[in-house]
């Protein structure tokens, strides 16, 4: 398949402000029909293996003693409950992710926005909140998840449906990407951080009013998010009855990104060929040029 090129170029206003601010929202800059083209696989990806329930995982933590971060008034308004799933790697076994993540205009936008001659794909994720999801994404930063070193690392995130902030848009926190403080990966659908990790607690920032500013976007296809990998962000619940949150976030690397394994994240049987400190090989496929 030949490489799908962005529907207009990524303007310098936008490349200064994805390093200001750490994330950056690219209206209409990708192929409607393209985006449509991933529905269908999406729907293949829920059904698999590989895509997990976190609203089961929230469940399992609760009946653990860990508090469910629940929205009220979801809880209380007597809509049906949704079900908030998500898996990575989908490319590993369905090959329009890997096209989606190596043909599509992403990795041409990203090589502009990191300012890098080459840009390696790390992995793919499918994320995907039914209407009256009542589980938050908790406050996170992609990096402590990744076993890399380097700073022209990001995340980008691809709406398939209007998504606004009532249906769990992610918030971002404005600047985060500046700290350099190390923090611990967290279960995702709870603060709680993954045992054996190293590192500070991400801050609960909605506890911490006025300390911060955090921005979110109202998106539909053919818009896109592109945020730093030490990024702090979060998402609410999908509060709609009646609209789905589905969304495809395909994190790549720019140059002299190096494998640096990260204490008690899950490793990735198709990474065993990195080295500790080397530079990536093609273990995370070259996506750009």
């Amino acid at each position: 398949m030949d490489r799908i090129s962005p529907t207009r170029a990524v303007t310098k206003e936008e490349i200064d402000t994805f390093w200001r601010d750490g994330v950056v929202c690219l209206r209409s800059i990708l192929p409607v029909d393209l985006v449509a083209s991933m529905e269908a696989p999406i729907e293949d990806a829920l059904s698999s293996t590989a895509t997990t329930n976190l609203s089961e995982m929230a469940d399992a933590l609760e009946s653990g003693g860990i508090a469910r971060l629940v929205d009220d008034s979801v809880a209380s308004s007597g809509a049906p409950r949704g079900q908030f799933k998500a898996g990575t790697d989908h490319w590993l076994i369905q090959e329009e992710f890997k096209v989606f993540a190596l043909r599509s205009p992403l990795p041409e936008i990203v090589a502009s926005l990191l300012q890098s001659d080459e840009v390696r794909f790390y992995e793919d994720s499918v994320l995907v909140k039914e209407p009256g999801t009542q589980e938050k994404t908790g406050f996170h930063q992609d990096m402590a998840y990744f076993h890399l070193d380097g700073d022209l690392v990001c995340t980008t995130w691809v709406p398939l449906d209007v998504v606004t902030a009532e249906m769990g848009a992610v918030r971002f926190v404005v600047g985060s990407h500046l700290d350099a403080t190390k923090y611990r990966p967290s279960m995702f659908v709870s603060e709680l951080a993954m045992p054996g990790t190293e590192g500070a607690e991400v801050p609960d920032y909605d506890k911490q009013v006025g300390k911060a500013r955090i921005i979110s976007f109202d998106t539909a296809p053919g818009d896109l998010t592109v945020h730093h990998a030490r990024t702090i962000h979060a998402a609410s619940g999908n509060l709609s009855r009646t609209q789905r949150r589905r969304a495809i976030s395909v994190r790549y690397t720019g140059d002299n990104t190096r494998f640096k394994v990260v204490p008690g994240s899950p490793m990735k049987e198709h990474h065993s060929s990195l080295v500790e400190g080397e530079l990536l090989n093609d273990a995370c496929p070259l996506a750009w040029p």
